[in-house]
């Protein structure tokens, strides 16, 4: 089964908590956002392969390391865009793709209508992004889509996340570890994450 890595740090309490305030602005919440995904991706990336290089200072010649393995970042649209900055500002060699899927409101099921991944998806370290895992379909749709194209090794980064889409993800893709900056309760009856945030694309782009 994949791991289920949830956050655990003062910082992220404080910024999770001032996300879900409906109170907070459209600004606001696009740099809590960012921030959040900051601090979640020092956590998530902390595996990534090292190896040696020489390199001189002022004062002497040493051997540090550099990260070996390459990453792609690919948000689920739209709201995964939200996590993208955060990461590129950690990883910035890393190449992007993206995935579009949108949730049928009448079966709550995923419908994919765009998918871009780099050419050598099947060499990088994939870390899927996506601010809300609540049914967790979407989430594992993607998944799919970049496996299909050759990816072998991937991680999920959420913000907020239901019991009930961590369970899905564990199930289709006992492979894929997950990382999520705070773990609710419930799927309310309309697939809605309790007590959540609302609509993370739409508190994010202001289209409320």
């Amino acid at each position: 089964m994949s791991k289920l890595v949830v956050m655990d740090h003062p910082l992220i309490a404080h910024k999770i908590t001032m996300l879900r305030d409906e109170n907070t602005c459209v600004k606001d919440f696009r740099e809590l956002l960012n921030e959040i995904a900051l601090l979640m991706g020092y956590e998530a990336t902390k595996d990534l392969s090292l190896s040696d290089m020489s390199v001189k200072t002022p004062i002497c010649e040493t051997v540090g390391k550099v990260i070996t393995k390459q990453v792609a970042l690919v948000p689920i649209l739209r709201a995964g865009l939200g996590m993208v900055d955060a990461l590129m500002s950690l990883i910035p060699a890393a190449k992007v793709g993206h995935v579009g899927l949108y949730r049928d409101p009448e079966t709550h099921k995923p419908v994919e209508y765009y998918c871009k991944l780099p050419t050598d998806i099947e060499q990088r370290q994939v870390l899927v992004l996506d601010p809300m895992l609540a049914t967790g379909g979407s989430a594992s749709a993607a998944i799919d889509f970049i496996k299909k194209r050759g990816a072998k090794k991937i991680k999920l980064m959420c913000i907020i996340a239901a019991p009930e889409g961590v369970a899905v993800i564990q199930k289709n893709h006992p492979d894929v570890d997950i990382y999520v900056a705070a773990l609710d309760e419930k799927l309310n009856e309309n697939c809605y994450i309790v007590p959540g945030l609302g609509d993370a694309g739409d508190r994010l782009f202001g289209t409320l």
